[in-house]
């Protein structure tokens, strides 16, 4: 997996950072997915090295503007270039109304497959949210001023590693056979021998995971979703001496985004959504931020717009 951020303010853009917008690429299967769509998110797009062509999944954490502000226009776009096979889109209740207002009163049509998925009734009963060959999404339950999600994409295990030393002892032919040995197929050979592939493989390797948690003040649920993801990407929108503005608004410091990826065990945590009270050259920065959330959980990094991150398998 690769992630690029694309926005990394909170409310409104700044000279630096645009609002909220993560962009996952898959390479093995040529899609995108998108994680929020702040104002101008197509802009960050021309401005990145991503293709919007790949476009295939949205997910949106909640309703603010400063997450969908620019989904309309990012979604019509696509649809002008006449290049996509069809979007999915999952999030709160509201999202398909919000969609439908805008692209009906704006006369926009959309001329590709436009299916939108409530992820309410998954988050909250622990099941999954999307499952295809590869691919596990979860999601979960924040604590926010109006109904939030986190979500989890995690890859299947991966099959083991293939002996090839024991398949040459074994006098099997390169080729094809071994493709369907390492998938773990029984193949007959020419001599009339059966091998089991799963004898030639080790065992399961775990695949990826990364965790997007934005807008909330600390929550054990996102805690739970996390727990030993590969990344946690988590908004600090404030500075922990701003604690109690953080608890009013229900937004997290950056000691709360430390101490949920401490509990959990993850590999890397990720700060994001910061406030634009934190710009350099005043009394507290982003770096102050980082420095915080690094006294607690040493594995972190601030975000900023354009960072593209490769999350690799730990195994």
């Amino acid at each position: 997996m690769q992630v690029t951020f694309l926005g990394t303010s909170s409310g409104v853009p700044t000279r630096a950072r645009n609002v909220s917008a993560v962009a996952l690429r898959l390479p093995q299967r040529s899609e995108l997915w998108l994680f929020d769509c702040g104002e101008g998110t197509q802009h960050q797009f021309l401005r990145s090295d991503l293709r919007l062509s790949q476009l295939r999944r949205v997910f949106v954490t909640h309703m603010h503007g400063d997450h969908v502000f620019g989904l309309p226009g990012l979604l019509a776009s696509l649809g002008l270039a006449g290049s996509s096979s069809g979007v999915d889109l999952y999030g709160p209740d509201p999202l398909e109304a919000y969609l439908q207002g805008v692209l009906r009163t704006s006369s926009t049509r959309i001329g590709y497959p436009l299916a939108v998925h409530r992820v309410k009734e998954a988050a909250e009963a622990g099941t999954l949210v999307l499952e295809d060959d590869d691919i596990l999404v979860r999601a979960t339950p924040l604590n926010h001023r109006v109904p939030a999600y986190a979500y989890r994409i995690e890859q299947k295990p991966r099959a083991g590693r293939f002996d090839v030393d024991q398949a040459k002892a074994l006098k099997i032919p390169p080729g094809p056979i071994y493709a369907a040995l390492k998938r773990g197929e029984t193949v007959t050979l020419e001599d009339g021998r059966c091998i089991d592939g799963r004898t030639l493989c080790g065992p399961d390797r775990p695949g990826v995971s990364m965790v997007y948690c934005t807008d909330t003040v600390f929550s054990e649920a996102a805690v739970e979703l996390a727990r030993g993801a590969d990344l946690l990407i988590h908004e600090a929108t404030f500075a922990h001496s701003e604690a109690e503005m953080a608890f009013q608004r229900q937004h997290s410091t950056s000691t709360m985004a430390a101490q949920t990826a401490a509990e959990a065990g993850v590999k890397q945590l990720v700060l994001t959504h910061l406030s634009p009270r934190y710009a350099p050259g005043n009394a507290i920065t982003a770096d102050d931020l980082l420095a915080e959330a690094q006294a607690i959980f040493p594995e972190t990094t601030l975000a900023k717009d354009f960072l593209t991150l490769e999350v690799n398998p730990t195994n």
